[in-house]
């Protein structure tokens, strides 16, 4: 009968048979010097994986190595602890953002947890997410960092960190400050970018910062009663604050303007505006921006005429952004 294998040598073989899943062949020699361990016991690694089920092919060539096979037969993969939460994460998030697959995520979700040791499964499941605003690309965030947050939001711990904000000087010295404070209430993915929502005690105010500006320090501080966000929904409370808005999903400065050109041309360039045919080239449309200035500007990128309907402010803003074109297409002064 042969003897379990040891739990350093399990987790050797997970380690083993995650690397093949990475790439189509490996040499003996990198496999070895990716584990620590020797050719040899490479080979019997291999040998157990075999055991288990796993087609592992020997690849042959002047290096030699192994493949790991595909087929019908193959048994169900394999995590490391990294790459199940990394699953978890993926499909939490899929659930919340949505794009068409919110069900199947929803379902895939629940299979991965069933199967998750008791302490990944604590991990995963202290992570909430609330999704605003349009999918994207986003940028890269630290697995940890997100877990550590949304421990904090479930159990209701401040959380100290620092904070990098872009441009700040390179010398650590010139940018060392206390660590920032915050009570954390939600995690929301906007755009494919992480933010984390919160209450900072020492201004006292709601803020919103950047998870992949974020670096947490431990330990966490006390604990607290949160408070209710601002209009009871914080992926409206967000999209307001990325329209400058102090209350309210609407932006600060609104505008109707009549452009002449088709709607359809119209509609595909104006985001959350509304877009109303007129005529064959004539469109009316309401939006807004976050001042007079940037909303005529972004008008004016429509390249057709515009007729201002209201309101003034709108209009002194055009007149402000005529004179300001004027001054930029004076030539320049000749050289003495």
């Amino acid at each position: 009968m042969p003897t379990a294998p040891s739990t350093a040598t399990s987790t050797r073989l997970l380690s083993l048979l995650s690397l093949l899943q990475v790439r189509r062949d490996w040499p003996a020699e990198q496999l070895a010097y990716r584990l620590g361990v020797s050719d040899r016991t490479v080979r019997r690694d291999v040998d157990r994986l075999r055991e288990l089920g796993y087609p592992v092919r020997t690849a042959r060539g002047p290096d030699g190595g192994y493949r790991l096979g595909a087929g019908t037969d193959l048994p169900p993969l394999l995590f490391d602890d990294e790459q199940a939460v990394a699953l978890a994460v993926a499909l939490r998030t899929a659930v919340a953002t949505g794009a068409g697959v919110e069900e199947a995520a929803a379902r895939a979700l629940t299979t991965v947890r069933q199967v998750l040791p008791a302490r990944l499964r604590q991990r995963v499941d202290a992570l909430e997410v609330t999704a605003a605003g349009p999918p994207g690309a986003g940028d890269g965030v630290d697995t940890g960092v997100l877990l550590a947050l949304s421990a904090a939001v479930r159990s209701r711990e401040e959380v100290r960190f620092d904070y990098a904000v872009p441009g700040s000087p390179a010398d650590p010295a010139e940018t060392a400050t206390p660590p920032r404070r915050v009570q954390p209430h939600h995690l929301v993915v906007r755009s494919g970018r992480w933010y984390l929502v919160g209450w900072a005690p020492e201004p006292g105010q709601w803020r919103t910062y950047r998870v992949d500006r974020m670096t947490p320090r431990v330990p966490n501080g006390p604990r607290f009663s949160p408070r209710p966000v601002p209009g009871g929904d914080v992926g409206a409370f967000l999209e307001a604050r990325f329209k400058g808005s102090a209350s309210g999903d609407a932006w600060p400065c609104a505008g109707e303007v009549i452009l002449g050109l088709p709607a359809a041309r119209v509609a595909a360039f104006a985001g959350d505006g509304l877009a109303e045919a007129l005529g064959p080239d004539r469109t009316r449309l309401r939006t807004g921006s976050w001042s007079w200035a940037g909303l005529a500007a972004g008008l004016a990128r429509f390249d057709a005429e515009i007729e201002v309907v209201g309101p003034p402010a709108l209009r002194a803003a055009f007149a402000d952004l005529s004179r300001r074109a004027a001054r930029a297409a004076e030539p320049l002064p000749a050289e003495p």
